[in-house]
Formats: C-alpha cells, structure tokens, sequence
C-alpha cells in the first residue's frame, strides 16, 4: 500500500481530532471513526469491540452488517478478538479462519472476508476492547498498517474511557476499579498491616494523545533523551570508581538502549504520526510488551524488562515526574508498591507512615528485605501482578505471615483483618506493661535480654522496648544501604551515636557480616559469585583477606567508644586462628591510638559468633581466649541440617525444636558454663517464646532478638518455672518424643506459660 505508518496514522488522528470536538453521542462518535479508519487504510470492514458486561461487545462497524451491532458479543479469550484482549497481543492473519481461536458468527456477515487483523486497545496497561480490520482478499498486513492501526487504537482508548464506555476491570485480575482482589507472594518479612496504596515511583497516566505542536513534542523527547542519557553516563562513571549501587551489568545495558537509535527513531515516527510525546513513548513501550510476550529465552526477556525500566524513566522525565513517594511525603498510613527498592531508598520513608511494602520482584536475601525486618515492616514480594491490580489510594490489606494481600476489601474481610490487628495490639498493649519490669522466672531465674539492631535509632529505643541492650549491632547496616564504601569518619559518627544513645547499657559490635548474599556492588569480586553464597567468602573470612577494610572499621569503634566499655564480635569463626587474627589485628589498631594519643576504651570485651559447626569443637581451645560467646542460630541451623533457610520446600527440615539442634546447643552452652563464659543466643530462634523455653530448658539464660520479641519472650519468662522445664527437657532430650514441638507446647500450656 502507498502509505507509511505516520502518514496513516496522521490522516486518522487529524479526522479523529475533529470527531471528538463535534458535540454528539459517544455512539454517533464511534460509527464516525470506523468509516474513517476504513476509508485511510483501504480497508472493507473496520470494527470497534467494547469491554462491557465482562465480554467485548461489537459496538461500531464498517463493513459488517449493521444489525449485529450491540448483538455480537465474545467473551474473554472467545474467538480471535476475545484472544487479542485476554491476551493484550496483535493478530495478523492471511486467512482468519484457519486459526484455531476463529468463531463464527453469522449475524456479522463476515464470511466473505479472508484476511483479519486486529489490536487491543489499551487503557492503564489494561485491555478494554479490540480495533480489527478485515478485507476479502487473502493476505497479511503490512507492518505500516499494524503500527498505524496501533497508534489509532491509543487514541481511541481516550475517547472511549472519557465516555465511559467500558467496564473498570483489570483483564488479568478481575476487577481494578472497584471488585476485592486477593493475592499471594512471597513472605520476605512478617507482620500485617493496613493502608493506602501508594506507588513508589508515579504511575505515569497517558492523558493526551493527539498533539497539537508536532515540532514542540519532538523537542520534548530529545531534552528527555539528552537528560536521561547524562543521568545514565553519571551512574556509569560512578560504578567506574566503585561508589554505584546499582550493578555494572545493567548499566552497561541501560546505557545501550539509551543510545540506540532504532528505540528513538521509533518514538519519532510515533510522534510523526500526530502524538503527544507521552503518547509516543507509551506507544513505543506498547510494542515492546508485546514482543516480551512472544519471548521464550529469560536472558532476553531480562533486557526487555530493562528496556521497559528505561522507557519509564524517559516518560518521567518527559512528564516532569522523577521523584519519589518518598520526596514527596507519606500523609497517611501507607502499603508502598514497587517493581523493587533499594535499601537506602526504603529509609527514606516516614516510618511512622509506611506500615508494609509489596513487590513485584524481591528476595529473602534482597538487602531491601534484610533492612526492612530490621525496620519492623511486613514486606511480601514476587507479586507481579500488584502494579496492574491496584490503583493509588486503594485500601490494601497485608498478611506478611501468610504472604497474602486483599486490595479493596469488602466489608466483612476489612473487619476479620481489623479484629485480628486489635488483637495484636491489645497483646502489645499487654507487653508495655511489663516493660519496665525486669525478665525474671517465677522461680527467681534472672535472664537478659538483649535486642538485634543495625539502625542508629534501634539504640535510642532500648528503653521504650524494654530490652537489656543491643547484644547485636550489625555493623553492615551501613555498607548495605550505602552506595559508596562508608569512610572511618562517617563509621565513626554511627558508632558514637549508638553509644551514646544507648546511655549505661551494653552494646556488642559485631565486624562486618558482608559478601556472600549480602554482596556489596563496590566490592565485588569474580570469586564472590558462589553456587552457595551461605558458605562463600563473606563475614570474617572476607574480612580477614581485606585488612584494611577491618582495620579502619576497629580504629572507628576504638575511638567511638572513648573511656566506655566495647564490646566487639567477630562472625562465622569457622577455627580458632580466624579469632585470634582479628583479635591481634584490633589489638595492634589500640596500640596504635594509645600511642598517637587518639581516644580509646577503657576496656575491650572480645567475643565470636558460633555459626560453624566446626567450631564447636574447638572450644576447648577458643574459651580461655573469649569474654563472651554468641551463638547464631540462623546460619548454624541451616549448616547443622544442609537446609537452606530460604528454600520453602525444606521447611519441615529446618525446625529449631528437633532434638538434634537442642542436644548440640545444650553441648556448646554447658562447655561454655564450664569455662565461665557468658553465652547468648543472637538469632530468630530466641525471639520465638516456644523455642526461647526451651533454650531456657537446656540451660541458656541470655538472648538477643528482634526489638518486637522482647515482650512475648519477656511475658513467657515471667509466667515460666525455669527448674521444672529443666527436669521436662533432660527427660525428653534423654529420650525423645515423636514430636517434641507439639509435647513443649501441651506442657507449657497445662503450666499456665505465656506463649502466644
């Protein structure tokens, strides 16, 4: 055919711009714009299929018989034309009854046409009707005449959703604009929550699509282009001196697609065709889902989401929309939605504001995730769907200890989740209670408990906790949610402010756990890219090989702790000498500023963290040297088992209460009571009141746990006869029950113990 895609295009949205000033009935509008689109593309028949009543109604038509109008209906994936809209892709067929999806339907008279193509038409990444062309001949259309077609249907998407023709609902979800949506995902970090949805990034809404200035909106897209190209440049030179987060690999391949030509020139085709810049990059964007759909190899479907990243940054830059919901302020209880987020960008919000997080993407190992349980916020991920289901403003309820999420509840679910939620707070209100009041069993058993923190404010609210101290501080808090390797200055200054902030209680260090699957983009290494990341070159091993990582972080507590108590812990010692050279390397660092008259503690406690089982038997040797010893149930659980933690499937193998972890546990405490040295269990296992009784029954009396344990645990102790679940534990642990979980629980209930 003698035309181009911008020239068809042009000469329907030119016609299509003065139907829509006309005053007149939607319907009267519509049987317009199918002659018009008939009469530009040469074509037989042009037909418009409404979404309405949950099935795509012919609503306007060229070519087919009048009568069928309002009478032809299809469902959802019925017939050609229910398959493009269930399925949001373009057909183009030579011969449209060969395809398996053709249905008949006698009333249109389209028996007499051979060739069919058709294109969704796109509202909000949703389908809500179909623009199909048909013709006698047998034959494919041309790509012009797809893309033409493809341009028009976005157009017509506005004229369609300002009449208010179709249904609100999401094709892939039910319905968006008003029906309940239930969902599930991944369960990255427990707790529920209720609030607004509030999208991390601006959904960018396509108002206007005819241009009225084609040059104007043309030099919109190259100011667009040029500043999200001097965006990626300056990511790219900053990964070049190792202070990015974001990982070299990606962008290398966003700066690719940013200066591919192929992708501009085609937004300027689109933009030659009658389109608002918005619209041009929309419609490019169109086209790229559609080819990620007939995409089987996951390495290209990866660039493809890639190229969609960009796409959105270059139509945030076109819209003037680049920041965050967190520059712009959280006014209400929110449920944040994102593709992903990084650490840094999760501390940005209002944690009085932002009670859960839903992502598309996300990972239990994901720094996001780690940041976030430290943080006290459900998260659920792997949710792809969440983008396409809610809107901004939903109520979202979130079940992070179910991984399950209902966005716009109706009555009745909104109060079951809101009875649970005031159960749980009546329960805290229980625990506040006790707050000030000190952990002690009823038979006079004084315990400590201690919290897990890696946040500045986590110290200046051991008193509103209730907690003994900080018997963890993870010192990589900082490296992780940084995107340069953090100076001795700036580690200083957190190290000092927790410290002060703690007042008289005890804070512990523990050096750097980094490497493994908590890989830092600024110190990455081709050896770092382990199959089992758990047992990699990370903690103390990594270390140990960059000293002079480890020794700017000692010179920075040294002095940070000036003339008070510091207590430092080394991670996974796997063997004694691992102890001793970081020892002697912090021990050479206090000579150092004793010697050049810097501040120092006036005494330093020295302790390892059991995570290997390999070390357990070599404590006969490491507890002459140790003030204090932390066992950290996580990773030594999943090394003990050969479970890995994050694999739902090992679940059942991964259970704190099997005889197996509770006799090696009861080993290493009753050795290290021997030797005199202090134990503490840092880990989920302590902050559980069922497994915190029966560490208490094996013997332990210290724990460190999540901030939000401390008043279960604390209310378990209080109700808790520490001799009498120490007989019950030598009997059950000498002979062991079927199912030790379930016998602890039966006891502790019939005992009157707090444990739930």
């Amino acid at each position: 055919m003698p035309l181009t895609a911008a020239t068809a295009a042009r000469e329907i949205l030119t016609g299509l711009h003065d139907v829509m000033a006309r005053k007149g009935s939607a319907q009267v509008k519509l049987d317009r714009v199918v002659d018009l689109i008939a009469e530009a593309m040469r074509s037989e028949v042009c037909s418009i299929y409404l979404l309405r009543d949950n099935s795509l109604e012919l609503f306007a038509t060229h070519g087919l018989r009048k009568e069928a109008v309002h009478v032809t209906r299809l469902a959802m994936g019925q017939g050609l034309v229910g398959t493009i809209a269930a399925e949001g892709r373009i057909l183009n067929l030579a011969e449209a009854s060969s395809h398996p999806a053709f249905a008949y339907r006698p009333e249109t008279g389209e028996e007499s046409f051979h060739s069919f193509a058709g294109v969704p038409i796109v509202r909000r990444e949703t389908a809500i009707g179909v623009l199909a062309v048909q013709h006698a001949e047998a034959r494919r259309y041309d790509d012009v005449e797809i893309e033409a077609l493809q341009t028009v249907a976005m157009v017509l998407a506005e004229l369609i959703a300002g009449a208010r023709l179709v249904d609100g609902s999401d094709r892939r979800r039910g319905q968006r604009d008003g029906g309940t949506v239930r969902l599930a995902g991944l369960k990255l970090v427990t707790g529920m929550a209720k609030g607004s949805a509030v999208f991390h990034q601006p959904r960018i809404v396509v108002e206007h699509t005819v241009a009225e200035d084609t040059e104007l909106e043309r030099a919109r897209v190259y100011a667009a282009f040029r500043k999200m190209r001097e965006q990626i440049e300056h990511m790219t030179r900053e990964a070049e001196f190792g202070t990015a987060g974001e990982h070299q690999e990606i962008l290398e391949t966003y700066k690719m697609f940013a200066y591919d030509e192929g992708w501009a020139r085609r937004i300027n085709e689109a933009i030659d065709s009658g389109l608002t810049a918005e619209a041009a990059i929309e419609r490019v964007q169109q086209r790229t889902r559609a080819r990620m759909q007939e995409i089987d190899d996951p390495l290209l479907k990866e660039r493809m989401h890639d190229l969609e990243d960009l796409s959105n940054r270059l139509q945030r830059i076109v819209s003037g929309r680049m920041g965050t919901a967190a520059q712009t302020g959280l006014n209400r209880d929110t449920i944040l939605i994102a593709r992903n987020l990084g650490p840094a960008e999760l501390l940005e919000y209002d944690r009085r504001r932002l009670k859960g997080v839903i992502l598309e993407e996300g990972s239990l190992t994901a720094h996001v995730t780690i940041v976030a349980r430290a943080m006290g916020v459900p998260v659920i991920g792997r949710v792809p769907d969440i983008r396409h289901t809610a809107n901004e403003g939903d109520v979202i309820l979130l079940d992070g200890d179910q991984g399950s999420i209902v966005v716009r509840p109706a009555s009745a679910s909104l109060s079951t989740f809101e009875s649970r939620m005031a159960t749980s707070q009546r329960r805290r209100a229980e625990f506040a209670a006790i707050r000030n009041e000190p952990p002690v069993t009823r038979d006079g058993l004084r315990t400590t408990l201690m919290v897990n923190a890696g946040l500045a404010e986590d110290a200046a609210s051991l008193g509103a906790v209730g907690a003994d101290g900080i018997g963890l501080f993870r010192t990589e808090f900082q490296f992780l949610v940084a995107a340069t390797l953090p100076g001795r200055e700036s580690q200083h200054r957190l190290y000092k402010q927790v410290l002060e902030s703690a007042g008289d209680k005890p804070v512990v260090f523990r050096t750097v756990d980094i490497g493994g699957d908590k890989a830092l983009p600024y110190l990455s290494d081709e050896r770092d890219e382990a199959e089992n990341p758990a047992m990699g070159w990370r903690a103390l091993r990594l270390s140990l090989e960059r000293s002079t990582l480890m020794k700017a972080q000692a010179r920075a507590l040294i002095e940070a702790a000036d003339r008070r108590t510091l207590r430092v812990m080394f991670p996974m010692v796997s063997e004694p000498w691992e102890y001793e050279e970081a020892r002697k390397l912090f021990e050479d660092q206090l000579e150092w500023a004793r010697l050049a008259g810097r501040p120092t503690p006036a005494r330093v406690e020295f302790g390892a963290m059991l995570e290997v089982p390999s070390l357990a038997e070599m404590l006969d040797v490491l507890l002459p040297r140790l003030d204090f010893l932390s066992i950290g149930t996580n990773d030594l659980t999943q090394f003990l088992f050969a479970a890995d933690r994050a694999d739902p499937r090992l679940a059942l193998r991964y259970d704190w209460l099997s005889p197996a972890i509770l006799r090696f546990l009861r080993r290493v405490i009753r050795e290290a009571d021997a030797a005199g040295v202090p134990v503490r269990i840092c880990g989920e296992m302590g902050g559980r009141p069922l497994e915190a009784m029966a560490l208490i029954g094996i013997g332990l009396e210290n724990f460190s746990i999540t901030p939000a344990a401390v008043g279960p645990v604390k209310a378990m102790i209080r109700s808790l006869d520490a001799s009498a679940i120490r007989a019950r534990m030598e009997q059950w642990l000498a002979r062991p029950p079927r199912d030790l979980r379930r016998t602890l629980t039966e006891w502790g209930k019939k005992q009157g113990v707090m444990l739930g």
